[in-house]
């Protein structure tokens, strides 16, 4: 999974979340910290659990679930922005993160629903089968 770039990338920004939590509790802001940690640290969890998924839907389902946890932690980033809580530049520098992140999950998406039409389209069901036939 080391090798596995949204899941470095979404461990990596998690990371930055977590520290960007301890400074707003210091800073005696609770609610949208907690809120931040939450949807920032869900989007990693999200992808490593499609990465076991038991199916292609499950995997396509929980990496919209990462997606949609990026567009709430996105929201947060703007709230703590706009309410001086982060500066310019500590914004810019996030949501640049950010907005790779969700790109990356986006093109997962649509990349994993084509393979799943065309597998539909040939007749091939989502299941793994072993010829033991030999």
């Amino acid at each position: 999974m080391a090798d596995n770039i949204i899941a470095k990338k979404t461990e990596d920004f998690a990371v930055r979340i977590v520290k960007l939590w301890k400074y707003l509790t210091k800073s005696k802001e609770y609610e949208m910290s907690n809120q931040i940690k939450r949807s920032g640290t869900s989007i990693g969890a999200n992808v490593v659990e499609g990465l076991f998924a038991q199916s292609k839907k499950d995997f396509i389902s929980k990496m919209n679930l990462a997606l949609k946890e990026y567009a709430e932690t996105q929201y947060w980033l703007r709230l703590l922005h706009r309410t001086e809580f982060l500066t310019d530049a500590e914004f810019s520098s996030l949501n640049s993160d950010a907005d790779e992140i969700g790109r990356i999950l986006s093109s997962i998406i649509n990349s994993a629903k084509k393979t799943t039409n065309n597998n539909n389209n040939n007749n091939n069901d989502d299941v793994f089968v072993i010829d033991d036939e030999e």
